[in-house]
């Protein structure tokens, strides 16, 4: 389908920027407050490569970037009400019943030692072990479109252990004060937001992630809550089966090296940037259960336990998957389901790219969640236009800021 032209997606630009801003000035007590936040939600939007405070501060007309630091630091506000905006305003658009709730982390390279949660740590954004906070996301992915609609930032151990530097980060007392210090694992911090969501009646039918969240806890909590998953698997994990014709009870790798020629299938997990992205599957299903075992209210309702294996057509590099699906739910749709997982991972270079999701110069708990809940909603704005403005043909936030500088110029010339 054809997207919308410059001037259509130019309107829907500016009524949706001035609907965000409508919907997060409640937050702050006073006028003068609120219009820094919008200023500063511009400058996320701007043309800006970097979204520094100083260049927030040029492109608002400040005389210095203080007004922007002070809303992420010093101002009373609170993020996580901002973050349900962005929920709830993004549910408006994409909403759908089949959606499915992606969880997956991203790093923040930093210098020093001061920002909060920061440590030398695993990040996939760099490929190794370097100094970086590390967020926790998730992404609401329908035929709609996705959006961030939820976060957390992950202390580790080296944090939480340290209550004095817990307190210098401005990190709420009643985290400082909990047991262990308040830390919690990445998948509790995920366990936490699809608790989150389910209490918001989001609408959802599946959560796709990879191996650091396919624990228990968090299949338990969706088979409780009626809810699918596919997660990633290790491939020394073990499965068995009952109740089935072929009997299982080996490692995942060793499963997927006895499976005869005839149970894979070469299917697309979506479209991506270069067109279909193929891979050869097999599922093996493990067990059917009652959902009656796990909730009262599925009652009648049988589910299938199983094991979904992806394999690169080009070099034969394994990947698997446990699922929880309703009975007779295919291998062609457990595949697009996993395939979901590339919007998050779109969604992280976007956000990093265009609206500064990694250009946060505070130190502070409230600054990181601040930023990051400005940045989800001007992501959320233009996932919103994409979906009004008919599909992914959709010019870019850069195109679009290109094309409003151009159409600016005109005027000046004319009158020259």
């Amino acid at each position: 389908m054809a997207g919308a032209s410059i001037e259509t997606t130019l309107e829907l630009w500016a009524s949706s920027l001035r609907d965000v801003k409508r919907r997060m000035h409640p937050l702050f007590t006073q006028d003068r407050v609120a219009r820094s936040a919008e200023a500063f939600l511009d400058g996320l939007l701007g043309e800006e490569r970097r979204k520094t405070g100083w260049m927030r501060a040029e492109a608002a007309g400040d005389p210095g970037p203080w007004r922007q630091q002070a809303i992420l630091g010093r101002r009373r506000w609170d993020a996580d009400a901002l973050r349900d905006i962005v929920r709830d305003y993004a549910l408006e658009t994409l909403a759908d019943d089949d959606a499915v709730f992606v969880v997956d982390e991203t790093g923040f390279l930093k210098q020093g030692k001061a920002s909060c949660g920061v440590s030398r740590q695993y990040t996939g954004s760099a490929g190794k072990i370097t100094n970086c906070q590390i967020g926790v996301f998730a992404c609401y992915v329908s035929g709609h479109g996705h959006a961030f609609i939820d976060r957390e930032l992950y202390l580790p151990k080296s944090w939480t252990d340290d209550k004095a530097r817990m307190a210098k980060a401005h990190v709420p007392q009643e985290l400082i004060d909990r047991a262990n210090g308040g830390f919690a694992t990445k998948p509790a911090l995920a366990l936490a937001m699809i608790e989150r969501a389910i209490a918001a009646n989001v609408p959802f039918s599946f959560v796709a992630a990879d191996t650091v969240y396919g624990v228990g806890d968090i299949e338990m909590a969706l088979r409780r809550a009626g809810k699918g998953y596919v997660l990633g698997a290790k491939s020394n994990d073990t499965f068995y089966s009952w109740g089935k014709p072929s009997a299982v009870a080996s490692t995942a790798k060793e499963i997927a090296d006895r499976l005869p020629l005839s149970a894979w299938k070469r299917l697309s997990a979506g479209s991506g940037t270069k067109g279909e992205r193929l891979h050869d599957w097999a599922y093996v299903e493990l067990a059917d259960l009652a959902g009656g075992d796990y909730n009262e209210a599925q009652g009648g309702q049988v589910w299938t336990r199983g094991l979904l294996i992806r394999r690169k057509i080009v070099d034969g590099d394994l990947a698997f998957f446990t699922t929880w699906a309703p009975s007779g739910t295919t291998i062609e749709a457990l595949a697009k389901i996993e395939g979901h997982r590339w919007a998050i991972e779109d969604s992280f270079e976007t956000a990093k790219n265009e609206l500064g999701l990694d250009h946060n110069e505070t130190r502070s708990w409230h600054g990181w969640r601040r930023h990051v809940s400005l940045v989800m909603l001007a992501f959320a704005m233009m996932a919103t236009i994409r979906v009004h403005a008919n599909g992914p043909a959709t010019p870019s936030p850069k195109k679009i800021r290109r094309t409003m500088t151009t159409k600016a110029a005109r005027p000046r010339s004319t009158a020259n």
